[in-house]
């Protein structure tokens, strides 16, 4: 009987996301990252094509049946199947993992830093170079059409955020501020859309914006030191200097391309006859749970989330669009399964808590549980059991 052991490094925390986001799959969906400055509302009604506030309250339909233990038993098995009836395994057992394979580039290794340093990032104002594509810019405005300046079309001396080449402005608006340097006023001309949904009455019409750029925002990354790692680092990641993080780091990437090269080869080397309907269904319902969190965020119906920021009509669409990948992480559920059942693998509560106080750094994992389910974090651990034994037993070549 193989029991749990929490002694190696996780694969990334892609474990509590298993069910949501598609972990395995060669797509890729649209990154999704909040707005860098949320507009007024009346901002939004003139320079901004999104919905109003009343089309928001009217389409906000959160979903909130699906829970992430549905269909899975007390030991974090899928509830009522026995995996091995669907799975003709690869042979997992001494797996030989070319090393090349695993290889780590600086690249590599520098993305994985730069990734770190961007949570620890901090912001100056600017106000001494020209705004250039891609800068997060403060600025006022006044509109007009035929030199009458029309309502809701100016930031009252507010002040607004725009990022040239994310944030959405009619026409070229936001394109003609490059060139231009702090403290300059200065005009620029727009055409409205025709049709302009949200003000009619601007549609197609030719309009003038007086423009003032306030400051340019730069995001500043720490420099990297010893002191930095030893001030902000250790008590999350144990680390003292920058070499101890270098090494580590390079140490968990190589990690991660093991585990990784296990998870493809299990799946282009196992054969499954076919795929329970529940874990198909599963799937679906966690991704769609997944960017539902997205749209609550947003104050937005899942429907609107999907199609505005993924390109979706509907739910249904999204999930049509992707049943080969859903089906691909099903059958690889599937297969994990199989070969703990191989294995006669079982996870206790004991070994849950082992898990949350190597991984997650904590001995309370009450609120994981209250979100998840006992049944989904079992599940977890078993899995990441899965591979942690197939890891152990690999043979690098």
């Amino acid at each position: 009987m193989i029991k749990y052991r929490g002694n190696r490094k996780i694969i990334g925390i892609i474990v509590l996301l298993l069910a949501g986001i598609l972990v395995i799959s060669a797509c890729t969906v649209q990154e999704i990252t909040p707005p860098a400055a949320t507009p007024t509302l009346e901002e939004t009604e003139i320079v901004f094509e999104t919905e109003t506030e009343s089309d928001i309250e009217e389409t906000v339909s959160p979903d909130t049946s699906f829970s992430y233990s549905e269909g899975v038993d007390d030991s974090g098995y899928w509830e009522g199947i026995k995996a091995l009836d669907y799975v003709e395994l690869a042979d997992y057992q001494a797996l030989k993992i070319p090393v090349q394979s695993i290889e780590v580039s600086d690249e590599m290794l520098q993305t994985e830093i730069d990734d770190l340093l961007s949570s620890y990032t901090s912001e100056k104002q600017v106000t001494d170079r020209a705004v250039v594509n891609g800068d997060t810019v403060n600025i006022d405005y006044v509109g007009s059409v035929d030199g009458v300046e029309f309502e809701n079309g100016s930031t009252e001396g507010q002040g607004t955020d725009v990022t040239i080449g994310v944030t959405s402005y009619i026409d070229d608006f936001l394109e003609q501020l490059i060139g231009h340097t702090p403290g300059e006023t200065f005009d620029i001309q727009v055409t409205f859309p025709d049709p302009y949904e949200s003000n009619t009455e601007l549609s197609g019409k030719e309009a003038v914006f007086n423009v003032t750029i306030n400051s340019i925002t730069e995001t500043v990354a720490p420099e990297l030191t010893d002191e930095f790692v030893s001030e902000n680092l250790i008590t999350s990641y144990g680390w003292a200097t920058v070499e101890e993080m270098r090494s580590e780091m390079m140490e968990d990437l190589k990690t991660n391309s093991i585990y990784q090269y296990i998870q493809n080869y299990l799946i282009e080397n196992s054969t499954v006859s076919s795929t329970p309907e529940s874990i198909i269904s599963f799937q679906e319902k966690s991704m769609l749970a997944y960017y539902q969190d997205y749209a609550d965020m947003y104050g937005i119906s899942l429907d609107d989330f999907l199609a505005n920021f993924m390109g979706f009509e509907s739910a249904d669409e999204f999930v049509a669009s992707y049943s080969e990948e859903t089906l691909k992480q099903a059958n690889y559920y599937l297969i994990i399964q199989a070969i703990a059942e191989d294995l006669k693998i079982s996870v206790s509560t004991e070994d849950v808590s082992a898990y949350f106080a190597e991984f997650m750094k904590t001995d309370d994992y009450s609120s994981y549980e209250t979100n998840y389910g006992l049944p989904y974090l079992k599940q977890v651990v078993l899995y990441q059991t899965v591979l942690d034994y197939i890891a152990d037993n690999a043979i690098l070549e």
